[in-house]
């Protein structure tokens, strides 16, 4: 499987031999903490050879592709960039479909498998979506936002939160939808426990050092089943 080079400018400090694969791949190892070394031994290759991938042109076996995406959870589409001008949602409607409402418990455990959701408020122009990165804290969905922005602002009002997955080869997917009061977090002890406990930085970027917290006094799914 041959990689498209990347038509994103250059920077400064990147080998210059790079693809989309290789910037992919350095950015979700480093984002996990693994050395090429940490990367090489988990999925049965050589850390000078992680190397090469990341930074120059190469065409890997798909078991290769396919052991990396394991190891760094993503997919070979995500790993090579495929997926990532792919309109989602329009492959063709199954007819042994039925939409079948999920248990609390597979709620909260599918909220654990995602990283980003959107959070539904209320503002004087009206209803807003916003994307946020997020993270659970026990019975609590908890994000990191600038301290002036709109969703800082709904502290004290209810609020709903969604995270969904859609699976075009299927026509399949879930989602799931929490609610409740949405709360900013004021003591050190937990902001400090939070902020140890993210995996990354908000990726808006800029100083997103507010916590805010959800905790679901409604929590629902569902999910689009096939018969056969």
């Amino acid at each position: 499987m041959k990689t498209t080079p990347s038509i994103q400018p250059q920077h400064a400090d990147e080998p210059a031999g790079r693809t989309d694969l290789g910037r992919r791949m350095a950015a979700r190892r480093a984002a996990l903490g693994l050395s090429r070394e940490e990367l090489g031994r988990k999925c049965g290759a050589d850390g000078n050879y992680i190397t090469y991938l990341e930074e120059h042109s190469a065409s890997p076996a798909i078991g290769t592709l396919v052991r990396i995406a394991d190891v760094l959870g993503v997919t070979v589409d995500d790993l090579t960039g495929a997926s990532a001008g792919r309109v989602r949602g329009r492959s063709t409607a199954r007819r042994d479909t039925a939409l079948v409402s999920l248990e609390e418990d597979e709620c909260r455990t599918l909220l654990g498998t995602h990283g980003v959701g959107r959070i539904a408020v209320f503002n004087p122009e009206g209803p807003a979506v916003l994307p946020v990165n997020y993270l659970i804290a026990g019975p609590d969905i908890a994000f990191r936002t600038a301290a002036e922005a709109l969703a800082a602002r709904a502290a004290g009002t209810e609020v709903a939160f969604e995270i969904d997955n859609i699976d075009d080869v299927t026509a399949g997917g879930w989602s799931v939808l929490a609610v409740g009061e949405l709360e900013s977090v004021t003591d050190p002890e937990e902001i400090q426990h939070l902020t140890a406990t993210a995996r990354s930085e908000p990726w808006a970027g800029g100083p997103r050092t507010h916590w805010m917290k959800l905790t679901p006094v409604r929590l629902t799914g569902r999910r689009v089943a096939h018969e056969s």
